[in-house]
């Protein structure tokens, strides 16, 4: 067999972190992008420049913080164990919310570029057909986005299954748990086992490769179809 246990392991917990974490990007993403799409407060730009950290943050960095918060002697991780659970730091959740934090920014920036394009003139026209706010919302904003939300949506997953700095810092290495193909990818480098390490990375590239074709070819077709 092509892949051992260990690795199909590591391909199974890598899909599932991505597919949650791309559930939750979209979901906190949406509100968070429209409030800064159109909000004029003083603390848009700090809250912009934090989302956008991870841009150009060392994924270690930001991991490092990550498994002082969450562990057992930081303040989030120590409350949840003063509450009779558990610190989340090398677990799946863990794993979730390093990559939230990491991917927000390919999530957040796609969809407020699409929300402040689409302005107010079409919400205002819906509103004077006494459509409600949230009538607004799904019968014109979601439509007109919805090329941002695919771009948004396949960026997060890709970007969530490409991640290493960020999982190895605060989900360990444990097979079955927190091992993601990357890490996988590392350890049979690590022991010499090229073979097993480029059937993982040929299927990372190919996978990485028709996301961004997806992409591409969504936003050709959506700006033709625009014309």
């Amino acid at each position: 067999m092509i892949l051992s246990e260990t690795d199909l392991l590591a391909l199974w917990t890598t899909l599932k972190l991505a597919g949650i974490t791309t559930l939750i990007l979209l979901l906190l993403g949406t509100p968070l992008a429209w409030w800064l799409a159109h909000s004029r407060s003083r603390f848009r730009t700090p809250i912009e420049a934090l989302i956008a950290l991870p841009l150009i943050l060392p994924p270690t960095v930001l991991g490092f913080y990550l498994l002082i918060t969450l562990g057992p002697n930081g303040p989030i991780g120590g409350l949840l164990e003063g509450l009779g659970g558990h610190a989340i730091a090398f677990t799946f959740s863990g794993l979730v919310v390093g990559s939230v934090l990491y991917s927000l920014p390919f999530v957040v920036q796609p969809l407020q570029n699409a929300f402040t394009a689409i302005g107010r003139r079409p919400l205002e026209v819906a509103a004077t057909l006494r459509a409600t706010p949230w009538d607004r919302f799904l019968s014109v904003v979601i439509p007109l986005a919805r090329p941002a939300y695919l771009t948004a949506a396949v960026l997060g997953f890709a970007h969530t299954v490409g991640e290493f700095g960020v999982v190895l810092m605060i989900g360990g290495n444990i097979p079955g748990e927190t091992q993601v193909l990357s890490i996988a990818i590392y350890e049979h480098v690590e022991a010499l086992e090229y073979g097993q390490a480029h059937w993982l990375s040929a299927g990372l590239l190919l996978l990485s490769f028709i996301m961004l074709v997806g992409i591409y070819s969504l936003n050709r077709r959506g700006r033709i179809l625009s014309q």
